[in-house]
């Protein structure tokens, strides 16, 4: 054997491989210091926990208990200290660093910005501290010897009546650190045919756009998604797994839904753990990713909400490696289908594929080269 390319990655090679991250949300990847601290300046006293391991304990324990009230509680507290400036600016900061400290070099993170106006704070104002945030935190990676570029998303939320609004104020801010659009929220009775105005306004525009759907809806929002409104990307679309069918031989079917999504290489944001505590899936070893990259639809891995799943990229990939056997190989795959599927521009995704990611990889791939070297010398 001249190569251990095939052999499972270490955890500290999974850390220090180069991650694209398409789908993360700024109000569910809050440190819980950071929480305890803004909840204090901003006199908020409804945390349910005092202390930063507790706090984040919670967090997790209420997104896995299967309530969706509990669920929903978690963001309650992390939007309600994201009202000022210098709070928004902060946690922007720390949610770069804290990315790329795990070896993601690039990242799309959302927020809904009408979400963050209690304190008199503009939708203007909003996207302007997060984008100055981010640009803060990046510095602070580079000089602490980590690269990473980070875009914002704005999210409208699909039970509201602002879709339109947001959208235009994506399309304002689309040179000043704002990739594209996106919406959220229960899929459910709100469909996103709801908020056509939005997507017609930003095709208008040429901008881009991704859709939360095919989570707990199921193949009618993925469909509505794609064939209503025209996503570039769908935000989960783990449930086009109801439209393969798999026989006892092992032979595959795709349905007409999953065999377009398929040929047309429409980009899969999904995030396995997320998808557990959603009940998407009962294991990591019984997630559709894995018949999904066996079968080459365009899946990339994402982390969804890294304080309720108590995740981060590294730990989604080190989960995927230990239910499939992934590889370094396995890892690139999913790591260049997300620059593949990013929203800036076409050459700016090239170098980044090729000048950063595979790179990044070879050289990781090449270290078993040396190590007996090492063991020797």
């Amino acid at each position: 054997m001249t190569s251990q390319t095939y052999r499972p990655p270490s955890a500290d090679q999974i850390r220090r491989a180069p991650k694209a991250l398409l789908h993360d949300h700024l109000d569910g990847g809050l440190r819980p210091g950071t929480i305890i601290d803004l909840a204090r300046e901003t006199g908020y006293e409804n945390l349910p926990e005092q202390e930063s391991d507790k706090l984040g304990l919670w967090f997790r324990e209420a997104a896995d208990s299967g309530s969706l009230e509990r669920y929903l509680e978690t963001f309650a507290h992390t939007c309600a200290v994201m009202q000022t400036r210098d709070a928004l600016f902060r946690v922007a900061a720390e949610c770069a660093e804290d990315l790329a400290q795990d070896g993601v070099v690039y990242a799309e993170v959302r927020y809904a910005p009408e979400q963050h106006l209690e304190r008199g704070l503009t939708l203007e104002e909003v996207v302007e501290a997060v984008n100055d945030g981010f640009r803060e935190g990046e510095r602070r990676a580079q000089a602490a010897g980590h690269r990473i570029r980070v875009g914002a998303l704005l999210t409208a939320m699909r039970h509201a009546a602002r879709a339109l609004e947001i959208a235009e104020l994506a399309n304002r801010y689309r040179d000043s650190g704002v990739v594209g659009f996106d919406i959220a929220g229960a899929e459910a009775g709100f469909p996103p045919t709801r908020h056509l105005d939005a997507f017609e306004y930003l095709k208008r525009e040429n901008n881009h756009f991704t859709i939360h759907a095919g989570e707990a809806f199921g193949l009618p929002s993925i469909w509505q998604a794609l064939q209503w409104c025209g996503a570039d990307r769908l935000g989960h679309g783990v449930r086009i797994i109801d439209d393969i069918e798999v026989a006892e031989d092992g032979s595959v079917q795709l349905g007409r839904l999953a065999a377009y999504v398929r040929d047309k290489r429409v980009p899969l944001e999904l995030c396995p753990s997320s998808n557990l505590q959603t009940g998407a899936a009962a294991s990591i070893a019984e997630h559709p990713i894995g018949l999904l990259r066996k079968l080459h639809f365009r899946a990339t891995v994402n982390t969804d909400n890294r304080l309720m799943s108590g995740t981060s990229m590294s730990r989604e990939f080190e989960l995927l490696v230990d239910a499939f056997d992934y590889t370094l190989d396995d890892m690139q795959w999913f790591t260049v289908n997300a620059m593949k599927s990013a929203f800036i521009p076409f050459d700016e995704r090239l170098a980044m594929i090729n000048d950063v990611i595979k790179p990044g990889y070879a050289e990781l791939k090449s270290e078993w080269l040396f190590r007996q070297t090492a063991v020797t010398s």
